[in-house]
C-alpha cells in the first residue's frame, strides 16, 4: 500500500509531506483545491508520461517520492530481483522532472528506466476515473489478478525459479554441445599436431644451444688455423718453450757467482715454463675439439631448422613449443572427457525440464480451479446489480 507521498515544486505545491495511515484514506475538497495535482504527482512517481508543465513556476525542477509498504510475496519484489535492485523493507519510487522536459527515475535510490518504473507502478497502483483505463480491462494483468485471487503467488514464484533453472540447464547443455562439436571437428588436426610435436620433442633452451654450436662449427676452420699457429709458437725449436729454457739454462750457470741476485728471475722462469706447458696443452686440447665434423654440422642445422619451422607454423617461440604440445594434448583429453560431461548435462537439463513442467502443470490446474471459483463469485455480485443476464467467464 501507499505509505507516504513527498512532493517538491510540482505545479502549485512548494513542499508537501503526506503520510497515509493503514486502511481507507479519503481526500476531499472543492474544485480547484488541488486533488488532481496530488494524482498527477503520484502518476509521475509511478511512471506516467513526463510533462515540463508540472514543474512549479520559478523552480528548476520538481520531484515526487512515493513510499510503498509491500508484503514479502508481492510481485513487485520479483520484478526488482530480476533487475538486480535491493528489495528489503519499503519500496521507494522517485521521479525528478526538470523544466526543460528531461526526466529521471529512481527505485530505492538506484537509477532505473522510466519503463521499469511504469511496470512497478502498474503492479502497485490502480487509478480509476471517468476517462482512465480500468485495470480489469488490461489483459496483461489478468493472470496476476487470478493468481492473487487464488493465493497462487508462491506457486508462481516456484514455477518462475524452476523455469529459470531449466533454461540455464538447457543453455549449459547447448554451450557444451557446441564446444564439443567444435573440438571434435579439430580432433584430427590436434592429433596430427601433437604427434608432430611429440616426434620433434623440443626442449626449452635447445634453440640457443644449437645456434651457438652451429656458429662455432661454421667458424671452426679459421679457429683451428689460429690454434695451430699458437701451438707452434709455444713449442718446437723456435718456440716460446725453447727460448725460455735457453734463458733459464744461461741464468742457472751464473746463478752461484751472482750471489743470489738471479734467484727471483730463475723462479719466475720456472713458473712461466709450467704455465706455458699448461697453455700448450689447453691449445692442443682445443685444437682437437675443433676438428670439423660435416655430419655433426648437418645434424645440428637440420634440428635447428626443424624447430624454427615448427615455431613459425604455430606462431610461437621455439622455447614455447613444448608448452604448446602440452596445451594441445590437454584439449584432446578434454574431448575424451567431454562425452561424460555431456551425459551429465543432458541428465540435468532433462530433470530440470521435468521439474518445471510438473510445477507448471500443477499451477495450471490450480488456476483452473481458482478461475471457476472466481467466475462463481463474480456472478453472485452481478445479481444485485441487476446484471443477472450477464455472463463472466475466465479462460
Amino acid at each position: 500500500m501507499l505509505a507516504a507521498l513527498s512532493i517538491r515544486d510540482i505545479v502549485l505545491i512548494d513542499r508537501l509531506e503526506l503520510s497515509l495511515d493503514k486502511g481507507l484514506c479519503t481526500l476531499t475538497g472543492e474544485t480547484g483545491a488541488g486533488k488532481s495535482i496530488l494524482l498527477d504527482s503520484l502518476g509521475l512517481a509511478i511512471g506516467a508520461r513526463a510533462d515540463a508543465g508540472l514543474v512549479r513556476q520559478g523552480a528548476e525542477q520538481g520531484s515526487v517520492t512515493a513510499v510503498f509498504d509491500l508484503t514479502d510475496g508481492h510481485p513487485a519484489r520479483s520484478l526488482l530481483d530480476e533487475n538486480g535492485i535491493e528489495t528489503e523493507g519499503d519500496l521507494i519510487l522517485r521521479r525528478v522532472q526538470t523544466k526543460d522536459g528531461r526526466s529521471r527515475a529512481f527505485v530505492n535510490d538506484q537509477a532505473v528506466s522510466v519503463g521499469l518504473l511504469r511496470q512497478l507502478g502498474d503492479m502497485l497502483v490502480e487509478i480509476h476515473g471517468q476517462h482512465d483505463e480500468r485495470g480489469l480491462l488490461d489483459a496483461s494483468g489478468h493472470r496476476a489478478i487470478l493468481d492473487a485471487f487464488g493465493g497462487l503467488e508462491p506457486k508462481v514464484q516456484q514455477v518462475r525459479k524452476l523455469h529459470a533453472a531449466a533454461a540455464a540447464a538447457r543453455e549449459a547443455l547447448a554451450e557444451h554441445e557446441a564446444a564439443l562439436a567444435k573440438a571434435k571437428a579439430e580432433q584430427d588436426y590436434l592429433t596430427h599436431v601433437v604427434g608432430e610435436l611429440d616426434e620433434l620433442a623440443p626442449e626449452p633452451g635447445e634453440e640457443t644451444a644449437l645456434a651457438e654450436e652451429r656458429t662455432l662449427m661454421m667458424h671452426s676452420e679459421k679457429i683451428a688455423g689460429d690454434l695451430s699457429e699458437a701451438e707452434q709458437a709455444l713449442s718446437g725449436d723456435g718456440g716460446l718453450d725453447a727460448r725460455l729454457n735457453l734463458a733459464l739454462r744461461r741464468l742457472s750457470r751464473v746463478a752461484e757467482q751472482a750471489g743470489g741476485r738471479l734467484d727471483a728471475a730463475i723462479a719466475a722462469l720456472d713458473r712461466t715454463l709450467v704455465e706455458a706447458a699448461e697453455a700448450r696443452d689447453q691449445v692442443a686440447l682445443a685444437l682437437r675439439a675443433m676438428e670439423f665434423d660435416p655430419a655433426r654440422l648437418e645434424h645440428v642445422e637440420t634440428r635447428l631448422f626443424a624447430l624454427r619451422a615448427a615455431a613459425r607454423k604455430h606462431n610461437v617461440q621455439v622455447d614455447s613449443l613444448a608448452a604448446l604440445a602440452d596445451k594441445l594434448r590437454g584439449q584432446l583429453q578434454e574431448i575424451e572427457g567431454g562425452e561424460a560431461r555431456l551425459a551429465v548435462l543432458r541428465k540435468a537439463a532433462h530433470e530440470a525440464g521435468d521439474a518445471y513442467l510438473t510445477a507448471a502443470k500443477a499451477l495450471s490446474e490450480a488456476r483452473i480451479k481458482a478461475a471457476a471459483k472466481l467466475d462463481k463469485q463474480v456472478m453472485k455480485e452481478l445479481v444485485p446489480l441487476k446484471l443477472d443476464k450477464a455472463g463472466f467467464k475466465t479462460q
